[in-house]
C-alpha cells in the first residue's frame, strides 16, 4: 500500500485561475501531431497512420476535468446547543469557514462532491456563488450531500437517489445521493455524490451482525441499481463521496458494486496522508467510458497546514481528494 506524499500531495497551482476549464498543453499536442505525421510520412502506412492522427486529434481536443470529494464535517450555521445538533458537535467559527474557503480555492476543482453540509447557504461561504453553482439534496437532515459545479459547465439535476435511505422515517435517517449530468463538449457525464453509513469500515458485509454494517449492506443494492442503469444507457459515470469504507484487497462492498459494471477506483493501492495517515474512506469510482478518462496518476489529497487535534475538529476530519479526467472533445 502506497501512501500519498511528496509528489502525490496536492500543490497549489499558479498556472490556472480558479474555475477555468483546463486544456491539455498545446505544445504537447503539437509535438504528438508532429511525430505522428513524421511516422506516417516515413512509413507510408495508411491505416496505422490514420489511427495515429485520429488519436492525436482526439487528445488535442480533450478537456481536463478535475473532480473532488470533500467531507466538510458538520458545516452548519446552527448555533451550539441547537436541538438538531449532537451535544458533542461544536459549530465552526467564522474564521474556520473562511479557512475552508481558502482551501477550496487552492483545490480549484471543477466539480466537488460535498458531505455533511447544512444547505446551500453555508456551502456558499466556502464555494463563492460567482464561481460555483451549488446543488444539494432535498433531505431534511443537517448532514446533507451536494455537488458544487464550476460556473460555465452546463449540467442538469437528476432526482436524488433516495433509495440510499432505507428507513426515511427513522429518528436519524441516512442521506440521499445527489445526482447530476454534466453536458460536456464530447457528450454526457453522470455524477453521483454519496455519504454512506459510518461504522463499518472493514467488516465483511455478508457476516457482520453490527447494526451499522446491516444499514450499509442495505445501501448497496441502491448503488448497484444506479450503476446498472448507467451501464444499460451507455452513459459514462462517476460515483464519489464518503463511502465510510476501506475498499482495499477483497472488499465485499466494492466487489458487489463491480458486479453491476466494471469500476476504476482512483484511490486503488494508496493510503491517505490526511491527519496522520490511514486508509481511504473517501473514494472516486468511474465506470463506462469514464473509467478510461480517469488519470489515477493525478490523484491528490489536499493537506491542511494546521496541525493538532484542535484544528482537526475546527476544520474537518476529512481532506479533499481529487483526480483529473480527460474528457474527449
Amino acid at each position: 500500500m502506497k501512501t500519498l506524499h511528496g509528489r502525490h500531495a496536492l500543490k497549489a497551482s499558479s498556472h490556472f485561475q480558479l474555475g477555468q476549464t483546463r486544456k491539455l498543453p498545446d505544445l504537447q499536442h503539437e509535438k504528438w501531431a508532429y511525430l505522428a505525421g513524421l511516422i506516417c510520412f516515413r512509413w507510408l502506412i495508411s491505416l496505422p497512420c490514420a489511427a495515429l492522427l485520429l488519436f492525436s486529434a482526439i487528445s488535442a481536443n480533450a478537456t481536463t476535468l478535475k473532480l473532488t470529494t470533500w467531507n466538510l464535517e458538520w458545516l452548519t450555521a446552527k448555533p451550539a446547543g441547537d436541538p438538531e445538533l449532537p451535544q458533542d458537535v461544536t459549530p465552526k467559527r467564522a474564521e474556520d469557514v473562511a479557512s475552508l474557503a481558502r482551501y477550496a480555492e487552492r483545490v480549484a476543482s471543477d466539480v466537488i462532491a460535498i458531505q455533511e453540509v447544512d444547505g446551500p447557504e453555508i456551502a456558499a461561504r466556502v464555494f463563492p456563488p460567482d464561481r460555483y453553482v451549488i446543488h444539494m439534496t432535498r433531505d431534511r437532515v443537517v448532514q446533507r450531500v451536494g455537488l458544487v459545479v464550476r460556473r460555465g459547465i452546463d449540467f442538469v439535476v437528476n432526482p436524488d437517489l433516495v433509495a440510499l435511505v432505507p428507513a426515511p422515517e427513522a429518528r436519524h435517517p441516512l442521506r440521499s445521493g445527489a445526482d447530476i449530468t454534466l453536458h460536456m463538449p464530447g457528450g454526457f457525464l453522470r455524477i453521483l455524490a454519496v455519504h454512506l453509513k459510518s461504522g463499518c469500515r472493514e467488516e465483511p458485509l455478508s457476516r457482520s451482525s453490527r447494526p451499522s454494517c446491516e444499514m450499509l449492506r442495505q445501501q448497496v443494492p441502491a448503488l448497484q441499481g444506479w450503476i446498472a442503469q448507467r451501464r444499460e444507457e451507455g452513459v459514462p459515470f462517476v460515483i464519489m463521496g464518503d463511502f465510510n469504507r476501506w475498499m482495499d484487497g477483497r472488499d465485499q462492498m466494492l466487489a458487489a458494486l463491480r458486479q453491476s459494471a466494471p469500476l476504476a477506483r482512483a484511490t486503488e493501492g494508496f493510503s491517505s496522508p490526511c491527519w496522520g495517515g490511514g486508509g481511504f474512506i473517501d473514494h472516486i469510482l468511474a465506470g463506462g467510458a469514464a473509467a478510461a478518462w480517469m488519470r489515477p496518476d493525478t490523484l491528490r489529497v489536499t493537506m491542511y497546514r494546521e496541525s493538532g487535534a484542535g484544528w482537526k475538529e475546527r476544520l474537518s476530519d476529512h481532506c479533499a481528494v481529487s483526480v483529473n479526467f480527460e474528457i474527449p472533445g
